[in-house]
């Protein structure tokens, strides 16, 4: 059985010129709008990667930054809208990949911080001060069930930055 992937995707940079739309509604800026479908590239190109699975947060911001990723990656599932991911602990997030159908090897999770950046820092021994707008975390598990996932048995592979990458 091949190994289980799983990428933790914070959303592209968003927008705050709007002050009467809520948190939830807050859309992407010129900047997130150029930055995600670079990192989705990037992604392709480098990993050949194709997700069976993306999962998403509800917000605008995450869920236009999953379709992003979804257009240039193609994977054959429509996205999976979670709302335990819009502001997720990290035991929300455990329960989302938990909860994951085992058919799926490779699975993109789209949200945001400070969770995320919780969350990636449990898998490796390095500090993670700040997953950033449009950040990947690659994470590679050998457990045969999504269920079984844990810290014990998945580690960091690779952190993708726009900044480091782009700019």
């Amino acid at each position: 059985m091949q190994e289980r992937q799983f990428f933790i995707v914070r959303h592209a940079k968003s927008s705050w010129k709007d002050p009467s739309l809520t948190d939830k509604d807050r859309p992407l800026n010129k900047r997130g709008k150029h930055d995600a479908p670079k990192m989705a590239e990037h992604l392709r190109d480098q990993l050949n990667l194709q997700p069976d699975l993306i999962i998403s947060s509800p917000a605008n911001r995450a869920l236009t930054t999953a379709k992003i990723f979804h257009k240039v990656l193609g994977p054959q599932n429509d996205i999976d809208i979670q709302m335990d991911l819009y502001h997720a602990s990290t035991s929300d997030i455990d329960h989302v990949i938990h909860t994951c159908n085992d058919e799926f090897q490779k699975i993109m999770i789209f949200g945001h911080n400070p969770g995320f950046t919780y969350y990636v820092n449990r898998f490796t021994n390095d500090f993670l001060d700040n997953l950033p707008t449009c950040g990947v975390a690659q994470i590679r598990c050998t457990s045969t069930s999504w269920s079984e996932m844990n810290e014990e048995n998945s580690r960091l592979m690779n952190l993708y930055f726009p900044k480091q990458l782009f700019y």
